[in-house]
């Protein structure tokens, strides 16, 4: 995986783990990449100094610099493990919303991945991904890594979304960068691919049961069978040139809904990591794959490496 240069690791205390850590290290040095620490602070600056303004002796900007420099002091005791290994590190204790400051170091400082731990990676959590993780996954620019704690170094097994479809160039592209990352981590980990491309039959429930449409089951079945040689076509042509068959790798070609299946998969053939894209469309700034991707993100168990098309625009602006 030799495309990431500038890596931005986010380490605020809900998701920084050992874990996380060694993975970014190990691909700094696989990229000979920088790495930019981050730890937002989510206040506006002179906010802290307001609401402590009522303590004795009036210190409220003092104990806003001193949060702040805690922050720091901690960025830098992290960096300084990343420096001994030879790794380029800045570190950064932005102030503000932490999703919109995290992005907006990605503009300004042309990151091409955000890697961050889970913030709901606790029992006590019902879902695995917080807000700010969310919020990345919808509108961050590059690609955003979010990485489950526990798990151990080197994925075993990693699952790659695709839709593939002939007549949309942007989808083309993303599944092409879903199979180049999913591709190049499952070689660097030794990792077990699966490959999957959930279908359906547009307008079959009508077919079935609609007093006006309804057909003959011999001619639905024809119409099913129909579709998932297309549907087949299509994931063939896209895995063209990926060697999948070569590298033992499993595909997967499901008929139903991709948002319940794709989290099925995952915990029946255990995969650490998903590598699919959020975004299906790159003329509505943030545009997310509708209720999709929310609800393989909402049911998943497991990291996930999160694309998006050539040409998306996030609707966080720097001038904002």
């Amino acid at each position: 995986m030799k495309r990431f240069k500038k890596i931005l690791l986010v380490c605020d205390r809900d998701s920084e783990h050992d874990e996380l850590l060694a993975r970014a290290v190990s691909l700094a040095k696989s990229n000979d990449a920088q790495v930019t620490l981050i730890d937002p602070v989510e206040s506006e600056p002179g906010e802290l100094s307001a609401m402590f303004a009522a303590l004795p002796g009036a210190r409220g900007q003092e104990v806003e610099l001193e949060l702040l420099n805690f922050h720091r002091a901690r960025l830098s005791a992290i960096g300084a493990t990343v420096t001994a290994q030879g790794i380029e590190v800045r570190t950064l204790v932005p102030q503000g919303v932490a999703f919109i400051e995290i992005i907006r170091e990605v503009l300004r400082g042309g990151h091409d991945l955000v890697m961050k731990g889970a913030a709901g990676d606790r029992s006590d959590w019902p879902q695995l991904f917080g807000s700010t993780d969310l919020h990345l996954l919808r509108k961050c620019p590059c690609p955003v890594w979010i990485m489950k704690k526990g798990v151990k170094p080197g994925y075993a097994r990693v699952l790659a979304a695709v839709d593939p479809d002939p007549m949309d160039d942007q989808k083309s592209a993303l599944d092409r960068l879903v199979l180049d990352l999913a591709t190049s981590l499952s070689v660097m980990d030794g990792s077990e691919l699966h490959v999957v491309h959930a279908w359906r039959l547009v307008g079959e429930e009508s077919f079935r049961y609609s007093a006006f449409l309804r057909s003959s089951e011999a001619e639905i079945e024809r119409l099913l069978d129909e579709e998932e040689d297309r549907h087949r076509s299509r994931l063939d042509a896209v895995l063209e040139g990926y060697e999948i068959e070569e590298r033992g790798s499993r595909v997967h070609l499901m008929k139903g809904d991709a948002g319940w299946l794709i989290p099925e998969l995952a915990r029946d053939t255990g995969a650490e990591l998903i590598v699919m894209g959020t975004v299906g469309r790159t003329g509505i700034s943030g545009f997310f794959i509708g209720n999709t991707a929310e609800t393989i993100l909402n049911h998943v168990n497991c990291s996930v490496l999160a694309v998006k098309p050539p040409g998306f625009r996030t609707p966080v602006r720097l001038d904002d």
